[in-house]
């Protein structure tokens, strides 16, 4: 009998905390505006038609946008550039990421982007 009683406790207490009742509000809680459109229907087909003729969907399996793509550096250029920032590159991928290079200010070869200000302005060490 204890256990019946301890159960209907359990029970009051769980339907009071979670018996409330939800009141969201409804999914047209703030007027829509009516949509108009800048172009026409004909060209939004034309376009339609263009994407097709062109051949280029990024969502296939089939698409390589490198398949044109032609590099401006050689490899000599592009090996010296690595090998000059070999310190860089080591660096971060070390353990820490790369946190304690960036702590010590080291010049890097390529500038990071300051976001809280710019260098010049005294804001950046």
């Amino acid at each position: 009998m204890k256990v019946n009683h301890y159960a209907a406790a359990v029970l009051a207490i769980t339907a009071a905390s979670f018996g409330g009742q939800a009141l969201a509000e409804s999914p047209n809680a703030v007027p829509e505006q009516q949509f108009v459109s800048a172009k026409s229907r004909a060209d939004v087909q034309g376009e339609l038609a263009q994407y097709k003729a062109a051949g280029v969907n990024p969502w296939s399996m089939q698409y390589n946008p490198l398949r044109t793509f032609q590099s401006t550096a050689s490899r000599a250029d592009v090996t010296a550039a690595y090998i000059a920032s070999r310190d860089e590159v080591k660096a971060f991928n070390g353990e820490d990421s790369g946190a304690v290079y960036l702590a010590q200010g080291v010049n890097r070869s390529v500038p990071a982007t300051t976001l809280a200000g710019q260098a010049d302005q005294g804001n950046v060490r």
